[in-house]
């Protein structure tokens, strides 16, 4: 049991401010869970509104995931407690809608790659001593960071941002191979969020509760599963 005052079961989320992220922490909430979530920055959020309904069942705390002391820094505030899951949610979109990554910008390139690829893998190693080690660890990937996937093209920096998220999380997984946590990738779906735009086929309402369920289902089962939020394994 993670937490020594409470039997129900507790994540630490990070990216929890708004979008999928809130949605998820919501979700988990109704569903008996204790919820750490994590904003950026001090500003009133989402999150926050959730807080005041469930004082005793959701807290904050504030932590940019680019800024490896302030990862360190939360990981330490957090020490006394024990979570029965992470899950990583942060992340985002590249402001430039390019045909090729050839016309992204440097800083652009570097911005994405950071956010998407660098900066979750660095919250996952740092944080996992928070885990107990029968829990799960968890990152939101994308099904556009499938190389089998990718048949259209498009969105490359994007594409190419959770490939390489993919790609060090098995690399994780390799250095794990002992450890009983399960190991987990997202691939939502597209989504009517602000990062996913007005077009996507999907509410938040449709696809949050098959996300937290899927999560819910992997705890137990050590190894890195990629998969979708039905379940269904996702070509590498």
């Amino acid at each position: 049991m993670s937490d020594a005052k409470s039997p129900r079961p507790s994540i630490l989320l990070i990216g929890a401010s708004r979008g999928l992220g809130h949605a998820m922490a919501e979700e988990f909430v109704k569903r008996g869970w204790n919820v750490v979530g994590t904003v950026r920055g001090h500003a009133r959020t989402a999150l926050h509104a959730l807080a005041d309904d469930h004082p005793e069942n959701v807290t904050i705390e504030s932590v940019d995931i680019t800024d490896p002391d302030q990862l360190a820094a939360l990981r330490d505030r957090l020490a006394p407690r024990r979570f029965d899951a992470l899950f990583v949610n942060a992340g985002t979109a590249n402001e430039q809608h390019e045909d090729t990554i050839a016309e992204i910008t440097t800083e652009e390139f570097i911005r994405v790659m950071v956010t998407n690829a660098l900066s979750p893998m660095r919250a996952v190693e740092t944080l996992e001593p928070l885990v107990e080690e029968g829990g799960l660890i968890g990152v939101m990937s994308s099904g556009q960071g499938s190389v089998a996937g990718n048949e259209k093209g498009g969105r490359e920096l994007y594409r190419g941002s959770k490939a390489a998220l993919n790609m060090f999380m098995r690399s994780y997984a390799a250095r794990q191979a002992n450890s009983q946590r399960s190991l987990l990738l997202m691939a939502p779906g597209w989504i009517r969020t602000d990062l996913g735009g007005p077009d996507a086929p999907f509410t938040m309402a449709d696809a949050i509760p098959d996300v937290v369920s899927v999560i819910i289902d992997a705890q137990g089962k050590p190894g890195l599963r990629y998969v979708d939020r039905n379940g269904k394994t996702v070509a590498w």
